[in-house]
């Protein structure tokens, strides 16, 4: 998403753009090709280190932070690096702004993901800002980026945003070849974006037409009812732009999971692109432009030679963190999180014929938040705060609300106390920090708090319906 962002701000009549790059990139070709550039200036530093981002943010306008370790790479590397990068480099990134002597005017916008709202498989396929925050198993790149957000929605800063980036199709997906392949259900969702949109929304976000009732918001990008696709629609997409005919030739039903990875299809999107018009290439678009982005020579190996590719594909899943080494190995853990338990995976069909690839509803079925969550923030009352708490079967200590930025008393479920301010309880979502991020505990809150229980557990795709209608297309 970067390079992209860089390449759209760059091309912005007027705009002076600073990249914080480690020095060690300096021979990067994207960062050789872009100081061909006049309208460029280099900050050599590290995110984690806050004297480089002082020198990074002295003087601008406008922070663009989508710096962070992603997954897989964010969940193969030491959880203490991801925690350092991820919500140790957006303390830094606050830190440096405060210290601006126009703070006040600085705008930070803070790309934060779908990650951080877990698996919403169907039935609980239609999600919004103001959804739990619910953090899937093995979720550590999830965990950091919900706290990371706290962290900005939480700064005391008068301009942030976040916004909660979704699958964003771009160029180089073909070329996965991790076993995060494997961890998509087909009968999942996503709503979504393209790189060309993403990077308009950010340029876009620098401009001088944001109106001031934007700032302090959480916002789903997503691509609207276009960018609405069930995952094994997104798969025979992605394997016709490949040169395969149907996907169904070089994947095995149980080689993929069935819970555990993020995606919804987004009530909200649309007030994002209301707000801040961007949407300007479709997923349809998209895919027409990766098909003649994919190499001739491979497309026509694929086409003829479907069951060279599978055999590769089987590598990843024998191979290390894939399916088929967790069964072979009996690793529970990861069994029983993408799976349910090898029971379920027993029973997912071995042919294609008997798995019924779903159409979920396409009617728009809103959670509970527990509160009026029409009313605009600027009219809460305590008694809205109460209703909230107590739909997470927690308690709120106010009297009265001074406004929705000013942190209040809480208390959750199974009984730790916390500072929070409404707007991030409410509108983001967020609970108690003990809680949110202490996958452990996540029966026990379900067990309390009623707002979390229609999230978690998180619906397994209905995967193991014998003889049912199987429309893949």
């Amino acid at each position: 998403m970067g390079r992209a962002v860089v390449d759209e701000l760059l091309q912005t009549p007027g705009m002076t753009v600073r990249v914080l790059v480690r020095p060690e990139e300096k021979s990067h070709p994207v960062i050789r090709r872009l100081q061909k550039q006049h309208n460029i200036d280099y900050a050599w530093g590290d995110l984690t280190d806050p004297v480089s981002v002082d020198r990074a943010v002295a003087g601008v306008d406008v922070v663009l932070h989508m710096g962070a370790l992603v997954s897989p790479l964010a969940d193969e590397l030491p959880p203490a690096l991801v925690e350092k990068v991820n919500v140790g480099g957006t303390q830094n990134v606050v830190d440096a702004i405060r210290r601006q002597p126009h703070a006040d005017q600085i705008r930070l916008v803070y790309i934060g993901t779908v990650a951080e709202t877990g698996s919403r498989n169907p039935p609980n396929h239609w999600g919004r800002t103001g959804d739990p925050i619910c953090i899937g198993y093995n979720g550590h790149y999830a965990g950091t980026k919900a706290r990371a957000e706290a962290i900005v929605a939480e700064s005391g800063l008068r301009h942030w945003v976040s916004i909660r980036q979704t699958g964003m199709a771009h160029y180089d997906m073909w070329k996965t070849q991790g076993p995060i392949m494997f961890h998509n259900p087909p009968n999942g969702v996503m709503e979504w974006s393209t790189v060309e949109d993403s990077a308009n929304l950010m340029a876009k976000l620098c401009g001088d037409r944001i109106p001031d009732h934007f700032w302090r918001h959480f916002y789903n990008i997503g691509g609207g009812e276009t960018g609405r696709l069930v995952n094994h629609q997104l798969m025979v997409r992605m394997m016709a732009a490949m040169g395969v005919s149907d996907f169904r030739r070089i994947l095995d039903p149980k080689w993929l999971a069935t819970r555990n990875f993020h995606g919804q299809w987004y009530l909200d999107s649309d007030r994002l692109q209301e707000l801040v018009p961007y949407r300007r290439f479709s997923i349809d678009d998209f895919f027409a432009e990766l098909s003649r982005r994919i190499p001739w020579a491979l497309r026509t190996l694929m086409r003829f030679f479907p069951g060279l590719a599978r055999k590769q594909i089987l590598k990843v899943a024998e191979g290390p963190g894939g399916p088929l080494t967790w069964l072979r190995t009996n690793d529970v853990e990861h069994i029983d999180a993408y799976f349910g338990s090898r029971e379920e995976w027993d029973r997912i069909p071995s042919s294609w014929d008997d798995f019924p690839l779903a159409q979920p509803s396409r009617e728009a079925v809103a959670l509970a938040h527990g509160y009026d969550d029409a009313k605009p923030k600027g009219e809460w009352t305590a008694d809205d705060l109460r209703a909230a708490a107590g739909f997470r079967g927690g308690k709120c200590h106010v009297d009265a609300v001074d406004d929705a930025f000013t942190p209040v008393e809480w208390e959750c479920s199974l009984g730790h106390r916390f500072s929070m301010s409404p707007n991030l309880y409410l509108a983001g979502g967020h609970w108690c920090p003990t809680c949110q991020t202490d996958i452990e505990s996540y029966p026990r809150v379900a067990a309390s708090n009623p707002f979390f229980a229609q999230v978690w557990p998180g619906p397994s795709a209905q995967t193991s319906t014998p003889g049912a209608p199987n429309p893949v297309n």
